[in-house]
């Protein structure tokens, strides 16, 4: 049985951040440097306890760094994307671009008037 060589070259999708929710944490911090707890869960559309579980999943998988620290005597935390999850973004993306081409291209409409 032989494979096809082009699947070979293509990058994966990546497991840890395919969820829906997850990705769209990712694609949050893959806009900011870092970002507070607060506002990746406003941003995100997702409970306290939600995001609380992806962003440790994504920091087990090194894909988020998690930092803690205070505002004045308030306690915080920071979430930022690491260079392992830019990476896995990356690469998911592009794994995700031959399946969209097909629809851009299926989507366009005639550009005549009918």
């Amino acid at each position: 049985m032989t494979g096809d060589p082009a699947s070979a070259r293509r990058p994966a999708l990546d497991e840890v951040i395919q969820h829906p929710t997850r990705l769209t944490v990712v694609a949050f911090l893959s806009a900011c440097d870092e970002a507070e707890f607060a506002t990746v869960r406003d941003g995100c559309a997702v409970s306290d306890s939600v995001l609380s579980k992806i962003s440790s999943a994504l920091e087990t998988a090194g894909h988020v760094h998690v930092g803690k620290g205070h505002v004045g005597k308030r306690p915080r935390t920071w979430l930022s994307l690491t260079e392992v999850g830019q990476a896995a973004l990356a690469g998911h993306v592009t794994a995700l671009r031959p399946g969209a081409a097909p629809v851009r291209v299926c989507g366009t409409r005639p550009s005549t008037p009918m």
